[in-house]
């Protein structure tokens, strides 16, 4: 699965998901790039799923006509993510073309 980090994410969890191709906004050249056009840049680019930390992002987009599946991180903070990195293989292992998915974790 290709995954992009948008800019939130912590960078270390592409450690984790072994078996993707993980890319971030910055190194695709989309760090600049707001929401919209960067669910849009990352569907022309074949990016199947958008790991993101803005949990606002459905509220301030359509993404019923999106292609690519969306997972919100509850959370920025590395250490409780790598804690609980069985609820985030999980949810991108859910992921489906235009599925939105929040990752909530424990404090």
């Amino acid at each position: 699965m290709r995954i992009l980090f948008d800019q939130g994410t912590p960078v270390p969890l592409r450690d984790a998901l072994i078996g993707h191709e993980v890319i971030t906004a910055y190194e695709a050249g989309w760090a600049t790039l707001r929401n919209g056009e960067l669910l849009l840049a990352a569907e022309q680019a074949c990016c199947e799923v958008l790991l993101t930390t803005d949990t606002n992002l459905r509220y301030q987009q359509n993404l019923a006509s999106r292609k690519i599946a969306i997972v919100v991180l509850r959370t920025t903070r590395w250490p409780r993510i790598r804690q609980q990195l069985p609820r985030v293989l999980d949810a991108i292992a859910l992921c489906t073309r235009g599925a939105y998915l929040e990752v909530e974790f424990d404090p």
